[in-house]
C-alpha cells in the first residue's frame, strides 16, 4: 500500500498545473491557446512575461522536490514511486484531460530531491546548454537523459533505473522537437515559435 500511496501522492502534487494557473491569474490568458499550449515554463516564457515563466519553472521544479522529500518522510524506500508520480502527473495530468507539460522542469525537481548530486549535474547541463544553445528541447532533453548517468556516477545507482524511463519518457515528449531540431527549424529561447 506505501507503493501505491507514493505513486499517488507523487502524481497528485506533480499534476498541479502552475502554469496554466500563474497565467490565468495575471491576466496573460488560457496558456493553451499560445505557442505550443504547452503548460511548462518555456511556453509561459511565450506569453512575454518573464517572471512569470521563471515562477513557473521553480513551481513546477519545487513539486518534484516536495514529492519526494515528503514521501521520505512518510514511506521511506518509496522515493523512486514518489519521482515516477511527480513527473507521470506534470506530463499528464488527470484535471487537463492528460495534456500537461514536457516533464524537464519536474524532473529536475525529483532528482534534486533523490540525490542533490544528480540533480547539481542535471542543473549543469540543462542550464549550460541553455545558456550556449538558447535551445530549450535540446537543453532538456540532454539532461534529462544525464540524470541517470549522474545517478550512477555519484554513487545513487538504486535511482537509476526510475531516472532512466523518465528520460525515454521526457524524449519522446519532445519527438516533435526532435523533428525541427534535425530540419533545423527548432526556435530558440526568446523567439515565437513552438516548445
Amino acid at each position: 500500500m506505501s507503493a501505491v500511496a507514493a505513486l499517488a501522492l507523487g502524481y497528485l502534487l506533480g499534476s498541479i498545473p502552475f502554469g496554466l494557473l500563474l497565467t490565468r491569474l495575471t491576466g496573460a490568458g488560457d496558456l493553451r491557446a499560445i505557442g505550443s499550449g504547452n503548460i511548462g515554463a518555456t511556453n509561459v516564457l511565450r506569453t512575454g512575461r518573464k517572471g512569470l515563466a521563471a515562477a513557473t519553472l521553480l513551481l513546477d521544479l519545487a513539486k518534484g522536490v516536495a514529492a519526494v522529500l515528503v514521501v521520505r518522510q512518510l514511506w521511506p524506500g518509496s522515493e523512486a514511486l514518489a519521482a515516477l508520480g511527480a513527473v507521470l502527473g506534470h506530463c499528464f495530468p488527470v484535471w487537463l484531460r492528460f495534456k500537461g507539460g514536457k516533464g524537464v522542469a519536474t524532473l529536475m525537481g525529483v532528482a534534486l530531491g533523490l540525490a542533490w548530486p544528480i540533480g547539481l549535474v542535471y542543473a549543469v547541463v540543462w542550464l549550460g546548454l541553455l545558456a550556449a544553445t538558447r535551445t530549450s528541447s535540446l537543453a532538456g532533453m540532454t539532461a534529462a537523459v544525464g540524470a541517470p548517468l549522474a545517478a550512477l556516477a555519484t554513487g545513487n545507482a538504486r535511482y537509476a533505473p526510475v531516472l532512466a524511463a523518465l528520460a525515454l519518457l521526457v524524449v519522446w515528449l519532445h519527438r516533435a522537437n526532435i523533428a525541427r531540431l534535425r530540419a533545423g527549424t527548432e526556435p530558440r529561447v526568446g523567439k515565437a515559435g513552438r516548445a
